[in-house]
């Protein structure tokens, strides 16, 4: 798995998972807000640009994500933005201060917090379904198989980038990473986001975790926070006046670092 670093050596850790068909710079402009006090950490999710295997399952990239094994890995390293492969990876105890995922990477981060109960001090968990569509993932393979070729095509792109009420700034990012994501791969983390659930163990994570949603999010992104919610104690959940899916992470970053802050000072 490839990683994209920001900040100093030897700082508390932070750990961002980026939604499914984006990337590294979901979490940039956050990250370029947190360097000078914070490490954080940008896992490339498999089956995304510029990762470096095929996407097959959510448990999968949750047990790729190994936190002991990075802090090892950036020990002694003080190379800003580095990009580097986990095959050069040690083994070392250490644990993130917080862990943060949007939509499929908030699923993994669910999934990390189901197998791991101390993984972590904080989460925040931003729009992540907990509840199986099966409509949805019958209807992924036969959309994509009709439209995948559109996707390449610039025009074709933007429309699907404006219905994401993604900032405009983003957009050269988003084409030539979703251009670069296979057919296989696409529908592959969409198929497996859309049947994602919850593990019975979430209820046991020790980490005080943060929900974070859209008030205009739709119904099933809604009833799964509130999902989490009872099935976690430790647990506050945030409702965004106005927003939509992944509006919050990736065009409110003042706001999103400021969260982040204030989770961490608070206890």
């Amino acid at each position: 798995m490839q990683y994209k670093v920001y900040g100093k050596q030897n700082q508390d850790v932070i750990v961002l998972l980026h939604g499914g068909g984006l990337s590294w710079w979901n979490y940039r402009e956050i990250s370029e807000l947190l360097q000078n006090d914070l490490q954080i950490i940008i896992p490339i999710l498999d089956g995304h640009t510029g990762s470096d295997k095929d996407f097959t399952s959510i448990k999968d990239n949750a047990d790729e994500i190994n936190i002991p094994e990075m802090a090892a890995a950036l020990k002694g390293l003080s190379i800003n933005n580095l990009m580097f492969d986990a095959c050069l990876m040690g083994s070392v105890e250490a644990a993130a201060l917080l862990i943060g995922g949007l939509s499929l990477g908030g699923q993994i981060l669910v999934e990390m917090l189901s197998q791991r109960k101390n993984i972590c001090r904080y989460a925040i968990v931003e729009s992540a379904s907990v509840i199986p569509s099966k409509l949805t993932y019958s209807l992924i393979r036969p959309t994509f198989g009709t439209c995948y070729g559109l996707i390449k095509q610039k025009w074709f792109s933007k429309l699907q980038f404006r219905s994401l009420r993604i900032k405009p700034e983003l957009f050269d990012d988003y084409y030539q990473d979703t251009c670069g994501i296979t057919k296989q791969n696409m529908i592959a983390f969409l198929q497996e986001s859309s049947m994602y659930s919850m593990k019975k163990t979430l209820g046991e994570c020790t980490a005080k975790v943060h929900l974070f949603v859209g008030e205009r999010e739709n119904k099933r992104i809604l009833f799964s926070a509130k999902k989490i919610r009872e099935a976690i104690k430790n647990c506050d959940l945030h409702i965004l006046p106005s927003m939509y899916h992944g509006e919050f992470s990736i065009n409110q970053a003042d706001r999103y670092a400021k969260e982040l802050y204030d989770i961490i000072k608070s206890h």
